[in-house]
């Protein structure tokens, strides 16, 4: 007996957890300010990856670690530069090709 429209055998895939494991949601609004600031900001400048819009995401993941949304990691190995000393400003650093820098 055929069952006409069904899907058939569905392939056994197991789903994959994020690379740095899951985000809880801010049910409590803790850093609900500065996501606003920081989606603003993004819609302000239409997307473009600009430093304004990059000190507001910073922000908004310290926030996060602070209350205990996440993990507490380096801002390094989340993708953003250490802050350059004033003698370092001068310096041109060019990143690794595909490296993503904000």
């Amino acid at each position: 007996m055929s069952t006409f429209g069904s899907p058939g055998a569905l392939p056994n895939t197991k789903p994959t957890p994020p690379q740095r494991g899951s985000f809880p949601l801010d049910h409590d609004g803790e850093c609900k300010d500065v996501m606003m600031s920081y989606l603003s900001c993004i819609k302000k400048v239409k997307g473009v990856n600009q430093d304004e819009c990059r000190q507001l995401a910073k922000s908004y993941l310290g926030c996060r670690m602070d209350h205990n949304l996440m993990a507490k990691d380096d801002f390094k190995n989340l993708g953003f530069k250490e802050d350059k000393t004033p003698s370092q400003a001068g310096t041109n650093t060019n990143g690794v090709k595909g490296e993503l820098q904000w």
